[in-house]
């Protein structure tokens, strides 16, 4: 299947203010881009005004672009298309857990607490809770299943400080507190777990009449590769797009701005669109269908 994404965010700013973005479709997933989506920049007092900007990897892996915001603000755009497989998240129940002595040294930053996963606050929670389940597959399902019916999902609940241990207390967040809990519980259980953001459009499911927003939801490292986990919805989707990933919500923060600004207008879609179909032959211009036959 082919699905559209693009979003449109107006920052408005009094002064200059230097801008670190993550909002371009993570490497991983750039050989299925059917159509480019360069970041388009254009400011709100004069849109003829140039922007330089510049790109790089950070830490992780993910795209960063850096600029500068004139005076006035700026306002930041892109759409792309990108082919995917239709199927959902892929499942393995005999998936199993691999001991931190065996783990690749790329995944063992995934064990450690962060800023919005304080492991250290949880970790007796986390055994009492889950030490006696099966490991792998099993145990960070029932995770998932415990953070799923234990918060409760609002947009009136988003705080931009809550920490998992908070989210626990409080009983209430947004998707990204459903990810920051669920990570929190495997990594006091010695099971890597990564934070991730992009577009969940709603394939394959009733549609969300809320308007669309950027979804988080986390990986977990098991039978030496990654699955994808989503203790908000707790069922496989379809239609995932990656954007970035970090240990939480600190390192893949969309928009990192360095200066006083107000969002005037933030846009975001994600939709399965019809399916170009092939031409049976290939198509020539009329002067090449009418030439005469070879003798």
């Amino acid at each position: 299947m082919r699905i559209r994404y693009g979003y449109r965010i107006e920052l408005a700013c009094a002064h200059e203010m230097p801008l670190l973005t993550l909002l371009d479709v993570h490497p991983s997933r750039r050989h299925d881009l059917t159509m480019p989506d360069e970041m388009k920049l254009s400011a709100l007092a004069d849109p003829t005004l140039p922007i330089a900007m510049t790109q790089h990897l950070d830490a992780f892996g993910n795209i960063c672009r850096r600029m500068v915001a004139p005076s006035g603000g700026l306002r930041l755009e892109s759409e792309g298309v990108v082919h995917d497989s239709g199927e959902p998240d892929t499942a393995n129940l005999a998936a199993q857990e691999i001991p931190p002595s065996r783990l690749p040294a790329e995944a063992l930053v995934f064990l450690l607490g962060s800023r919005y996963c304080d492991t250290d606050r949880l970790f007796d929670q986390a055994w009492k809770l889950f030490g006696a389940h099966e490991p792998g597959w099993p145990r960070v399902q029932a995770i998932v299943d415990f953070v799923h019916n234990h918060l409760t999902f609002g947009y009136h609940y988003a705080r931009s400080t809550r920490t998992a241990a908070e989210a626990f207390q409080e009983r209430i967040g947004v998707c990204r507190d459903f990810a920051h809990l669920a990570i929190t519980l495997c990594r006091c259980l010695n099971i890597p777990a990564r934070y991730c953001n992009g577009y969940l459009g709603d394939i394959g499911v009733p549609p969300n009449p809320a308007p669309m927003d950027f979804n988080a939801w986390f990986e977990v490292f098991l039978g030496g590769r990654w699955y994808t986990f989503d203790a908000r919805h707790n069922e496989p989707r379809i239609g995932r797009i990656v954007i970035a990933r970090g240990r939480d919500a600190t390192d893949v923060a969309m928009i990192n701005s360095f200066g006083t600004h107000t969002i005037q207008r933030f846009d975001v879609v994600t939709e399965e669109i019809e399916e170009v179909p092939m031409p049976l032959t290939p198509t020539m211009p009329e002067q090449f269908n009418s030439r005469p036959a070879a003798a």
